[in-house]
Order: C-alpha cells, then sequence, then structure tokens
C-alpha cells in the first residue's frame, strides 16, 4: 500500500529523512536466479511513498563485502547500466497488465529509464524527466527515486490501483531479485511482466494540470563538404525549431515539432554485411522513440529484426542512405483511451535537391485493443505521399494480433496488403507464429509470406517476395547443485525459404550449444549448414565475386561472453569454415573495457579473411567509443571506426550536458575522411561542428 507524505522530501540519497522511521519498509525479495524462490543473498529493505507531486521509492542495499559490488559505468541510459548492481522498479500505472514503465539506478548514481509495451517490446531509448540519487555506507549503498505525476501517463481518476515490482541486482552473483516472485525462464524480460506485479493501492494522483511542455531549440553550425556541389568549406549556418507536448488526457499526449533538428544524434556504427541483404540501423531520434511500442505490428518492433518485413520504420522519415532529410512540420498523438492503445502520426519533409527528393508526407495510424487477459488485436495504415519506385503514393494497411495462450505460450501473426500507384497489382503479405518458451524446453514455428509485389515503402523489406517456414527446438536443463555453471542450452532450428513459385531460394540449418556460467560468463558453439540460390552475382569484397547460382557451405562459430564484473565484458567471437564458394574466417570483439566508473572504452572490431579460386581479400570494421562521465547528467563521448568496404575513417565527438532535467547543451564534431586514394590519403570528405541548446518549460 503507498502511504501519503506531507513532510516535503529532499532527494539526497542519505535516507535519514524521518519517513524511513515512520515507515515500514518492504524487505520480503524473492530470488529469480540463481536460486529461484529463496530470499536475497543480500539485506534489501524498499520504501514507496507519494506526495502531491511526486511517487517515490526508495532503497537500502546491503553488502557485506562492498568491493563486490559491480559498478563501473555512471552514464544516464547507458547499456551497461543493466549489467551494473542496480536497484530499480517497474511501474504498471494503467494496471493493465500489459504495459509499464521502468527505472532504475546503479551504486554510482548512473540512472536508466524506459517504457515496455505488450510485455514484449521494450523501448529502452525512451525518456522522461525524474531525479535519484546514490550515497555509499560501509554496509553497502541506498538511492532515493522520485518520478514526477507529471512525468508519468496513468488512467483516469483521483484514486488509483498500479503494479508495481521492485528490484535487486546483484551482478558478481548474477542474482536478481524481486519482491514479486518472476519465473526463471523469463530471464531478464521478467522485469518488463506486468502480469506478474504486485498490485498497489492507497495512491492518490494530484488533479489534472495543463499538462504542457515546451521544448524550443538553437543551433549553429560550421560545415565543411567536399561531395557535395558545390562544395561547402566552413559554411556557417543557423536555425531555430520547436517541440510541443500537451496531454490532452493523462492517458493520451500530442507531440508536434516544427524544423525538427537531429544534430545531437551519435552517427550509426558501421556493420559488416557478407549478406546479399539490407542492414537495418536502430532508431536513436528522440521524437520517434516515445510510444514506439504502440506503432509496433504483427510481433516486430520499430527497429525490425529478422525477415519479417517491418511495415512501420521510422528511419524511412528524414533519412535517405546516409543524408539528413530536413522535416518541416509533424504531430502524433499517441496513449490510451479505455481498452484502446491509439496511435496517429503525420509529418512531412522538405525537398532535396542533392540527393534529389521530392518533398514528401508520411501518415501512419494505429490502433490496438486489448482483448482477453494478456492478448491484442490490431490494425495499422502507413502512406508516404511520393513513392520511390512509381508515381503517385504508396500505402499499406495491416490486421495483426497477439494471444497469450499462458504465462510462456504466444500465438500472433498479421495480414497486410500494400497499394502503390503506378504498380500493375496490389500485393499481400502474412505471417503466423508461435512460441512456447519454458526454462526447460522452448519450441517457436513461423511462416511468413511476403508477394511479388508487396512494398511497404513507409515500413523496412529486407527480403522481397519470398515465403518462409522456421522452426525451433530448445532443451535447456540446469544442473542440481553445481557451484560452476547454472544453466545449458541446446537448440536446433531450420530456416526454409522460396520464392512465390515454390523454388528454393535459401535453407539453413543450425545446432548449438551454449553454457552460461553463475558468474554470468557464457560460452557458445554453433554449427551451420547454408544453401544459398544467388539469382545475379554477388561481390561481398573487392576482388571477389561469387557468381550467379545455388551454393552450399558450411561453418563453425564459437564466443566467449565475460560478464561485466570482469574489466573486460562483451563477447569475444571467432568463425571458421566456408563462405558461398570460398572460405571465411572471422574474428571479432564487441566489447567494453571499464577502466574506471567514469571511464571506459568500448572496442568493436571485426576482421574477415575471404579466399576464393585464390584471390585473397579483408573485409574490416574497426572502431572504438571511449566516454568519460563528469556526474549522470554529464558526458563527453568519442566514437571512432574504419570500413575497410566505405574506405574511410569517421570520428564522431559528442558533449552533452543536462544543465536542468529535460534542458540539454550538446557540443558536436565529426568528420570523415577518404583512405582509398593513394595519392592523397586521409582525404577530407566532410567536417562539421554543431552547438545546440534546448530549454525545457514545464506547465
Amino acid at each position: 500500500m503507498a502511504t501519503r507524505i506531507t513532510t516535503p522530501m529532499t532527494i539526497d540519497g542519505r535516507l535519514d529523512q524521518a519517513v524511513y522511521a515512520q515507515l515500514p519498509a518492504i524487505t520480503e525479495f524473492v530470488q529469480q536466479e540463481p536460486h529461484t524462490g529463496e530470499g536475497v543473498s543480500e539485506s534489501t529493505s524498499a520504501w514507496v511513498f507519494f506526495d502531491d507531486d511526486n511517487f517515490y521509492v526508495a532503497c537500502r542495499c546491503r553488502m557485506a563485502d562492498p568491493s563486490q559490488i559491480v559498478a563501473n559505468d555512471m552514464r544516464r541510459d547507458s547499456t551497461n547500466l543493466r549489467q551494473n548492481d542496480n536497484f530499480g522498479v517497474f511501474l504498471d500505472t494503467f494496471h493493465d497488465r500489459r504495459n509499464g514503465y521502468l527505472f532504475y539506478i546503479s551504486p554510482v548514481g548512473g540512472m536508466f529509464d524506459g517504457a515496455t509495451a505488450n510485455e514484449r517490446i521494450n523501448n529502452a531509448d525512451w525518456n522522461t524527466i525524474w531525479n535519484a540519487k546514490v550515497t555509499k555506507s560501509p554496509e553497502g549503498w541506498m538511492a532515493e527515486i522520485a518520478d514526477p505525476f507529471k512525468s508519468l501517463r496513468y488512467q483516469p481518476g483521483r484514486e488509483q490501483t498500479w503494479g508495481i515490482n521492485p528490484r535487486r541486482t546483484i551482478r558478481g552473483r548474477n542474482e536478481y531479485a524481486y519482491v514479486a516472485p518472476i519465473r526463471p525462464e523469463w530471464g531478464v524480460g521478467g522485469f518488463f511482466r506486468a502480469s506478474a506485479a504486485a498490485t498497489l493501492v492507497g495512491l492518490e494522483v494530484p488533479t489534472s494540470g495543463k499538462n504542457l511542455e515546451i521544448k524550443p531549440y538553437a543551433v549553429s553550425r560550421l560545415t565543411t563538404d567536399t561531395l557535395t556541389t558545390p562544395q561547402l568549406r566552413n559554411d556557417v549556418s543557423r536555425d531555430v525549431g520547436l517541440d510541443i507536448k500537451y496531454g490532452v488526457t493523462k492517458s493520451l499526449t500530442a507531440d508536434f515539432t516544427y524544423n525538427t533538428d537531429f544534430a545531437q544524434v551519435e552517427v550509426d556504427e558501421a556493420q559488416v554485411n557478407l549478406t546479399r541483404f539490407n542492414l537495418q540501423f536502430p532508431e536513436k531520434r528522440e521524437f520517434f522513440l516515445e510510444g514506439q511500442g504502440i506503432f509496433a505490428f504483427g510481433g516486430v518492433s520499430g527497429q525490425g529484426g529478422g525477415d519479417a518485413p517491418t511495415i512501420f520504420y521510422s528511419r524511412r522519415i528524414g533519412l535517405q542512405g546516409s543524408s539528413a532529410v530536413p522535416i518541416g512540420f509533424g504531430g502524433r498523438l499517441a496513449g490510451r483511451v479505455g481498452r484502446y492503445s491509439i496511435g496517429a502520426l503525420n509529418i512531412g519533409t522538405e525537398r532535396l535537391s542533392s540527393p534529389a527528393l521530392a518533398a514528401t508526407n508520411f501518415t501512419v495510424l494505429r490502433v490496438r485493443r486489448d482483448v482477453l487477459q494478456r492478448s491484442s488485436i490490431g490494425a495499422l495504415f502507413t502512406q508516404r505521399s511520393v513513392s520511390c519506385v512509381a508515381p503517385g503514393n504508396n500505402q499499406v494497411f495491416g490486421l495483426d494480433g497477439n494471444f497469450t495462450l499462458s504465462q510462456n505460450t504466444t500465438l500472433g501473426g498479421y495480414v497486410a496488403q500494400s497499394r502503390t500507384s503506378g504498380l500493375a497489382r496490389d500485393a499481400v503479405s502474412y505471417r503466423g507464429n508461435f512460441n512456447y518458451s519454458a526454462d526447460r524446453y522452448g519450441v517457436q514455428v513461423d511462416r511468413t509470406v511476403v508477394g511479388d509485389n508487396f512494398n511497404p515503402e513507409a515500413g523496412f523489406l529486407r527480403r522481397p517476395q519470398f515465403r518462409s517456414s522456421y522452426g525451433s527446438l530448445r532443451f535447456s536443463p540446469r544442473p542440481k547443485r553445481n557451484g560452476t555453471i547454472r544453466q545449458y542450452f541446446y537448440e536446433a532450428n531450420v530456416d526454409y525459404v522460396t520464392n512465390n513459385r515454390n523454388q528454393l531460394e535459401s535453407r539453413g540449418l543450425t545446432a548449438s550449444a551454449r553454457l552460461d556460467l553463475q558468474n554470468s560468463d557464457a560460452f557458445g558453439l554453433t554449427y551451420l549448414r547454408e544453401s544459398e540460390l544467388l539469382r545475379r552475382p554477388f561481390a561481398p569484397a573487392s576482388g571477389i565475386t561469387v557468381p550467379a547460382g545455388r551454393h552450399l557451405f558450411q561453418h563453425v562459430r564459437a564466443s566467449w561472453s565475460p560478464g561485466q564484473q570482469h574489466r573486460l565484458s562483451g563477447v569475444l567471437a571467432v568463425d571458421v569454415g566456408q563462405c558461398y564458394d570460398g572460405t571465411r574466417q572471422t574474428a571479432s570483439v564487441n566489447a567494453r573495457l571499464g577502466i574506471t566508473n567514469q571511464f571506459g572504452v568500448e572496442p568493436n572490431i571485426s576482421l574477415n579473411w575471404l579466399e576464393r579460386l585464390g584471390t585473397n581479400a579483408t573485409v574490416r570494421v574497426a572502431g572504438a567509443r571511449a566516454t568519460y562521465t563528469m556526474t549522470p547528467r554529464m558526458f563527453v563521448a568519442a566514437l571512432v571506426q574504419h570500413s575497410s568496404t566505405s574506405r574511410s575513417i569517421a570520428t564522431n565527438l559528442r558533449f552533452r550536458w543536462e544543465y536542468q532535467p529535460g534542458s540539454e547543451l550538446f557540443i558536436v564534431y565529426s568528420d570523415a575522411h577518404n583512405t582509398s586514394d593513394t595519392l592523397s590519403p586521409y582525404l577530407l570528405q566532410n567536417r562539421g561542428l554543431v552547438v545546440k541548446i534546448n530549454k525545457l518549460l514545464r506547465f
């Protein structure tokens, strides 16, 4: 039960105010891992209370040996924080047992917030305004979290019932402990299980105010670009813009943007692509991240994944290849009305001369209704006013459903149709997916079909014109009374892809084994046997061209993933064997070297040695990100990367300071040099310096 307090709170992490002596602490934390159902291994206390403005959660996390605390990153929203010791809380503010928010903090003050939709889709890039502070003691560490009611969305009414589940992570033991028990087969995703959360009553929220946020920005640029015509040399420009957020109700929010600018967003990391399909990069722009889960369709998130089409892929808006397309004005409505989740987006991009792009309007409409206990059905409509492949516009209509049959069994799918003016006929895509995922056994079956002319131009289609059948079996026993090994994973799957005339295009057979240790280290070994039909010659590297025809090849992949408690963590892997009608040896490192809790280096290296008929080639992507964090709200990060495919070396240096909650200053420097010109090595391609400041005005 939540308790109202009348004494003003000071958020300092000290837990020395009277409220902590007056309110009983929550101490019944239960392990999910490693000893399911047992009490937390270290004394843990939590408090939940509220006042007229904020919802508070506080914790005292004792540690018999504080030197065992893992905390090597304090940057806000760093993905490394989930691999540190931390304390967090999940809030199901609509008490619909489907959706929610999560907040957590590390022993050095690193803050992380996120949102989850339908218990499946986690948006780790969602941000809101909140505050948290930490202090350490000889007994461990303590923290206080304050979430303003203005920052949350919830059902109408002053008296509220929410779902809640506090969690403590003890990284050195790879231990997760919750107030409401979480099954081990749910893994770290158990934090998003709104259906398993405890019920919080006695909460009273303030009456609705104006619920208005205005965020103007100003930006100045100094640009050099030798690839444009005419070339730019130290060109100075400046601009202003505006974002507005209005709470139509406490559960429905309207957003408006004018002259949107994303200069502060970090550049994409280079990737190795030895396939014949396009790569899909993640969305990083804040305007498109909030409410992203509402627009997810057919079990595929807005970030995509696999061959299944992404019907709405927000990176189609404002980006064309590596070029930014100016966004003029846009609006979005997203939230909940009763049992319905609704989303509407309309945004326009301006005309661009190089590359030549017409002014284009994008429209997306989404509605999803909750049915049964944890299931939903929905519809999606997208429109691009100017098609990329034909005169006129492009539209997609779709229906989808996701059904939870039990705690471990789901069934889902969609059917969608595209219409493109100028194409001879419309086309349909559909998908059905069954997934049983228990701790010891797992079964997955998937069938996806994409018609010959299916064309989602506001989305992403990795592979056109295909029929895919996929099946997977998993056996993952846990040894009893083993102090070293936590769980074994054995998995086999088959992927069979034909064209729409039932001619085999691709076939993949995979057998894998993985060993998870108690300390969170993991070792994996995978055997892959593949068949690929190339309709036309394919060049995976300079000097090597694979001819058209069917190719059978097999290879073996081995990996080691040291846990975050090590100074060096991440994934180290090798892949050896055949590649089409040649051979390939790959060594890759995607890791983090934690030097201090303020400074870390993240190398990302992929080296691929290819050979075909005596011809050798090397495909390299090498990069490293170094981050120094002054405070959880201020950091500087440098990203340097080289790609042998693009024959360039690029640098991105970014300073971010959240000088007030929600108000930020960015200073960004970036450049790219060509490394292929032997006469003029490291020839400058482009260079830019950007200073951007915004100010959040909250009413």
